[in-house]
């Protein structure tokens, strides 16, 4: 019993904490998720296309408002933000039954979105700011998976209250996501001070000296290249289940075991994919890998157009596998990519700037890929998958130029902690078996488009 637990136990207890951060978050956040399309339409009372241009309007607010939030979390300090963020949002979910206008759909959605950029700003600079450099990597990876468990927990809270088919239920979801935001909120206030948060006001109001990373190219496009990869969120959630449904003789009911597959991966196997990824040059390893598992999930699924029955759904299943692997490999570079082409005195700032050109990376995506592959078949996907291998390519360069300009522009001692892991210390092999608990997150993992967004 004590091996099988220590299989589970998180890299440092500090890990664990954060960890249950995250399942807090995606508790809530999942079980409103799960029921939001039946709440706009049947509680609020807007129409489906009503429903999709708040949200194209909300996601634009988040947009411009990204790189003003990363500044605000550099000012006032990574954890602060991100528990006034947990508040904020708390509050807009308690709003929610009280909405019943496009309008106020609207405005509900820019300032939640607004809200949860600086939240996800903050929380992506604490958890740097705040992990051991030989921590980061393997905190990242099992808070990951614990960030899955919470939105299947999620999933399956809000599940329950649709079977019911009870608008009261519907409109006690976001006041349960609401309370649980609330505790997550006061879970972070409990968490230890980072570095950045122990300065004082005056100190973190200071001018930095030196360019910031709007000015660094190489930031800002290896972060567009890295958003581009990411993309690979589109084909699974959108571009994989039309074509199952338009193209092929598969079952839908497959989707569930596809969706299926892929959670239980991610709660089970970033830990795994994120061993030995520890500097840029294991980064970039992890990226290629991550871009070959891509290419060949792009061959199999081309191949299930012209496949019939059982080996449909074979192939289905291992084309979501393969497309999971490109997405845990992927997780573990942009974790260390973050920590080692940051300026450790900006890392709000860089944040905010990697969330502008992220987005412009993938935001093209859904519209591209979709006409692509329903409409070109074959070489649709084969374009798809060079446009991944082209963008994998793009980001060694990039990743190197965004180094040298940290190199000439940051004290050598601060650069020090620039570092996804320390190479000096005795390396320790990470727990095996499942990480425990995206995106995306980000996730987001942030990691959290269609990554699971960053708690």
């Amino acid at each position: 019993m004590p091996t099988l637990l220590g299989r589970f136990a998180p890299p440092s207890p500090l890990a664990g904490r954060l960890s249950l951060q995250s399942v807090l978050f995606a508790l809530g956040e999942g079980t409103f998720l799960t029921g939001s399309a039946v709440f706009f339409t049947q509680v609020v009372g807007l129409s489906a296309a009503q429903v999709g241009l708040g949200l194209t309007l909300a996601g634009m607010a988040a947009f411009v408002a990204a790189y003003p939030m990363g500044r605000l979390v550099d000012r006032f300090g990574p954890k602060r933000a991100w528990a006034v963020s947990g508040v904020g949002q708390a509050a807009m979910f308690a709003l929610w039954p009280f909405i019943d206008s496009f309008a106020g759909y609207v405005a509900m959605a820019v300032v939640m979105e607004v809200v949860g950029a600086l939240g996800s700003t903050a929380h992506g600079s604490y958890t740097i700011d705040v992990l051991p450099p030989r921590e980061r990597v393997t905190s990242r990876a099992y808070m990951y998976s614990a960030l899955n468990v919470g939105f299947t927990l999620g999933s399956l809270v809000g599940g329950i209250a649709l079977a019911f088919e009870s608008l009261t239920l519907l409109e006690l979801m976001p006041l349960f996501t609401a309370g649980v935001f609330l505790v997550n909120a006061f879970c972070i206030t409990r968490l230890p001070k980072a570095p950045h948060d122990l300065k004082t006001a005056e100190e973190r109001a200071a001018k930095i000296p030196g360019p910031g990373p709007m000015r660094n190219a190489g930031w800002l496009l290896s972060m567009f290249f890295a958003g581009v990869l990411w993309t690979n969120q589109v084909l699974l959630h959108l571009v994989i289940p039309l074509w199952l449904v338009e193209k092929t003789d598969a079952p839908w009911s497959v989707l569930a075991l596809l969706f299926g597959t892929n959670t239980v991966m991610c709660i089970f196997l970033p830990l795994a994919a994120a061993r030995g990824v520890k500097d840029r040059p294991t980064a970039l390893r992890a990226i290629r890998v991550s871009t070959v598992f891509f290419i060949v999930s792009c061959v199999i699924t081309l191949s299930t157009h012209e496949s019939v029955g059982w080996l449909t759904v074979t192939l289905f299943f291992l084309g979501h596998v393969t497309l999971t692997g490109a997405e845990l490999f992927l997780s573990a570079a942009s974790w260390t990519f973050e920590a080692e082409l940051m300026d450790p005195r900006r890392r709000g700032e860089y944040q905010g700037a990697a969330e502008l050109t992220g987005t412009l990376g993938r935001v093209w995506a859904p519209a591209l890929y979709t006409f692509l592959a329903m409409n070109w078949g074959a070489t649709g996907w084969l374009i798809i998958a060079g446009i991944i291998t082209v963008a994998a390519a793009a980001l060694h360069p990039s990743t190197a130029l965004a180094r040298r300009f940290l190199e000439r522009h940051v004290p050598p001692d601060v650069l020090a902690d620039a570092a996804a892991s320390d190479a000096t210390a005795e390396e320790e092999p990470p727990p095996v078996g499942p990480p425990t608990v995206t995106q995306p997150g980000q996730p987001g993992g942030d990691a959290p488009g269609a990554v699971a967004p960053t708690p």
